[in-house]
């Protein structure tokens, strides 16, 4: 599934994967989040609510343009840098460009939603 990240002026695309997790979080959007800065790594927030996470892996890491879910904290985690793999991190989905605008120091307004 494409969705759509609406970051002001600036509208980037993702594909995300069709797991259980992807597709709980698909069921949220449209959804406006305000993303801040994690670890000089990623931006994060929490989500309205946990997401499944029947038949996720164990771990994955965070790959610069990776969109994930972290399950024990129940956020949201753009990497724009690459990151070790953490338990319990699941990838939902990855930027299809643009993930140079996620760098910006400072929270980011995000507005997520599907791609028609």
């Amino acid at each position: 599934m494409k969705i759509r990240l609406i970051l002001g002026e600036t509208v980037l695309t993702a594909t995300l994967h069709d797991n259980a997790t992807a597709r709980d979080f698909a069921a949220l959007l449209p959804l406006t989040l305000t993303l801040t800065d994690y670890a000089a790594t990623e931006k994060i927030s929490y989500l309205p609510r946990k997401l499944s996470t029947k038949g996720a892996p164990a771990s994955s890491g965070g790959k610069a343009g990776a969109i994930t879910y972290y399950a024990p904290w129940g956020n949201l985690a753009l990497f724009h840098k690459d990151s070790d793999p953490a338990s319990g991190l699941i990838t939902l989905g990855t930027l299809d460009n643009g993930v140079e605008a996620l760098r910006k120091p400072g929270p980011l307004q995000v507005r997520f939603e599907r791609a028609e």
